[in-house]
């Protein structure tokens, strides 16, 4: 009998230079290196991983990465979305599945990208996942910046939103507490559709919530969504930039106790 083939996966760090509220956040000094280096280490611990590309429009990204030995891909500057960089940045690649990793994001958890790929090994048909954590704090049900998803009984995204979803009728809010999902901003492709998916236009929902991966579900598409516990630490400011500082020295505090 065969032996299935193993994909070939790609990782795929967006890193624009101009980003609106932190210009050049993504090479920001971070414990000695540039912040989306951290990115960059972490995501090549994934085990389904078969190499990760840096994909930046800007040289000041690609000069900073280079004295660290990152493979640093240069895409079209006007790109609308991050994840129409990451399409130009595999176009003639050899990669079966395409993962976009967030570049903001230092602490990312090298399981939760292989829990991601999973389902796209697992089940041919499935073209596109990502993940969920439980809310456990009613301000982040409330906060817009929390994106929410509610999905069917099979773990497959029904609706992304930044309004809290479910809605409650006639009862206490509390009643649904344990219902609401925070989004995980983790996509894995197949590259065929990865292809197709940049080249459809932006869909009503998604212009309305300015949430990208809604394109796929309004062009009728399902989108597998993985359980995860990992806590989301993005880099918006130069003080979330000092909160994971100090997160960072408190792991290697922990590493050097645990060796």
């Amino acid at each position: 009998m065969p032996v299935p083939a193993v994909p070939v996966v790609i990782g795929v760090i967006p890193a624009r230079y101009a980003s609106t509220r932190f210009e050049g956040k993504v090479i920001a000094p971070l414990a000695g290196k540039p912040l989306v280096m951290h990115v960059y280490e972490r995501a090549l611990q994934a085990q389904h991983i078969s190499s990760v590309i840096i994909a930046t429009e800007d040289e000041r990204v690609r000069e900073a990465l280079l004295p660290f030995g990152a493979n640093v891909v240069m895409t079209r500057p006007e790109h609308p979305s991050g994840t129409d960089r990451v399409a130009e940045a595999v176009a003639d690649s050899n990669a079966d599945i395409v993962v976009n990793i967030q570049g903001d994001e230092p602490l990312i958890e090298p399981r939760l990208i292989d829990a991601a790929i999973q389902p796209l090994v697992d089940e041919p048909a499935v073209a596109m996942a990502t993940a969920r954590r439980r809310i456990q704090d009613q301000h982040s049900v409330e906060d817009p910046n929390v994106v929410k998803v509610v999905c069917d009984a099979r773990g497959r995204a029904l609706y992304f939103s930044r309004w809290p979803i479910p809605y409650v009728r006639g009862q206490s809010p509390s009643a649904a507490f344990g219902c609401y999902w925070q989004h995980i901003g983790l996509y894995v492709y197949r590259r065929e559709f990865l292809a197709a998916y940049a080249r459809m236009a932006p869909t009503p929902l998604e212009q309305l919530e300015k949430l990208e991966q809604l394109r796929a579900l309004e062009n009728g598409y399902a989108i597998a969504v993985v359980d995860t516990e990992y806590a989301s630490v993005g880099v918006d400011t130069p003080e979330d930039l000092k909160r994971v500082e100090m997160l960072l020295q408190q792991k290697n505090g922990e590493n050097r106790t645990d060796a």
